[in-house]
Parts: structure tokens; sequence; C-alpha cells
């Protein structure tokens, strides 16, 4: 099932910019699948939230936990490195990522259903408390142990195509195995203390060697929602995600990879 599920995903996303006419066009979609009785979702709890929520609580039955992340083309990612606010194409990206979310969610629920098989959607963004703004339902972290990637200095999750794009999950009472996590550190700076790109990169001094301010962070994000407020909620900055050696691959795996050649 890991194949039928991937190819589902990847064509849906293939599809999707000619079928409801949006401006935005994505990179093949990267997927993973985690159990949902993975002890890590257990450490959730203490590393994010008490009130973080484990698959079973969403979906009795859990077996599986789908999630795919997908990557923004280089156009998008060009358009938000210069100036403060982010641009008008990383709104609109943003906008309409979370849109495809929606509908790849509601479109994998329903092919599961004609399996015979229950799923439990759960929403893109905006899932957080927002006086903690913490997440009852982190992507990034589901993200990292369905095997996805690894965490940056910044805070994102570095796929193997980079950290500039967004994760969508769904949990499914379908077993499919699980992909296997590899350890791997796809952060130069966590790998060998190289970089700190990221932090240079933060407009608003949110991002520090000494830690992350998220309320600072959200809000610059909010004053770009302002900006844009015409095209839809767009409450997201992705300056310290631009510009940098993560951005589009993992750079601690292409330098492995070339001293390896070496």
């Amino acid at each position: 099932m890991q194949e039928t599920i991937c190819r589902l995903i990847r064509e849906y996303t293939a599809a999707y910019p000619a079928r409801v006419g949006s401006e935005t066009k994505w990179g093949e979609p990267l997927v993973a699948f985690a159990s949902a009785d993975d002890e890590l979702f257990g450490s959730l709890r203490q590393r994010i939230s008490p009130s973080h929520a484990l698959p079973n609580e969403l979906l009795p039955d859990a077996r599986t936990v789908i999630v795919y992340f997908l990557p923004f083309e280089a156009t998008v990612i060009a358009r938000n490195i210069p100036d403060t606010g982010c641009s008008r194409e990383w709104a609109v990206a943003y906008i309409e990522t979370n849109r495809l979310i929606a509908d790849m969610n509601g479109y994998l629920h329903d092919q599961l259903a004609r399996l015979g098989y229950e799923s439990a959607v759960t929403p893109a963004t905006h899932n957080f408390d927002p006086q903690k703004l913490i997440s009852d339902w982190s992507h990034r972290h589901i993200a990292y142990i369905a095997g996805l990637g690894s965490f940056g200095l910044n805070n994102m999750l570095i796929t193997a195509k980079g950290c500039c794009g967004r994760l969508g999950s769904l949990i499914t009472n379908l077993a499919i195995e699980p992909t296997r996590r590899t350890g791997e550190e796809n952060c130069l700076f966590r790998q060998r203390g190289l970089c700190r790109k990221c932090l240079e990169r933060c407009v608003r001094g949110a991002l520090t060697s000494e830690g992350f301010d998220r309320h600072r962070c959200y809000a610059m994000c909010l004053e770009n929602a302002e900006r844009f407020s015409q095209l839809g909620l767009a409450d997201v900055c992705g300056k310290c995600l631009v510009n940098v050696p993560c951005s589009r691959q993992s750079p601690a795996r292409v330098s492995v990879e070339s001293s390896r050649r070496d």
C-alpha cells in the first residue's frame, strides 16, 4: 500500500494547479509513514505540549499516520528572498498549499473509504493555542517520526528536498509498513557546527543562538497577514527558509555524499 498511497499523492499534486487554477505549482511530494503506536508520539507531550494529540485520540483504531511534504517551486522561493516582509508569491503559496492539503486529505479519505478503511483528517495549520502558540498536532514533529527529515536550527524540518514547502498528514486504520528513520542529520550546524545562515535571515531577531522567541516571530507573521489580507489568511514569513543551504535540499546529506566521492 505504500506505493499506492505515494502514487495517489503525487498524481493529485501534479494535477491540482490545472484543476483549480492555482498560481502556485509544486515539486514532486515526499511521502512517509509512521506507526500510530510509535513510542515517539507519546514523547511529544513532554517535548511540545501536554495537550498534544495522539493518533488514537483522533482515530480510536489508528494504525498508520501518513505524512507528506509539498515542496514549493523555485520561483516562489526566490521571490521571498528580498525585503523584510514576505513576498506576495510566498503568501499565495502558503494559502494555496493549505487548500491543497485540505483537498488532498479529503481525496485520500475518500480513496481509503472505498477500500474499506477509515481516516481522520488534521488541519494544515491554525490548530495551535493562540496564547502559547504551540500546536496540538505538530506536522513537523509527526514528519520527523515518520522519517521525512531532521530539524534545522530554524526549527523547520529539513527533508531531502529542503524545508521550503508545507507538510500535511492523515491518520488511518489501514496498516502500512512504517518508513525507517535513518537518524541522518540534515542541518549543517547540527551536524558539524557550520552555517547559522537561518539566524542571519530572521528579520525580527526571533531566531538567535540563545533560542527561539515564537511570539516575536508570530508578530512578523501577523504583519504579513495584514499586508495580504485581501488574499486570505497569510500569517506567514518564511525568511529563515529562503536563501539558505537547506532551502531546496539537505545540504548535510550533499556534503556527506560529496566527501564519499572524494
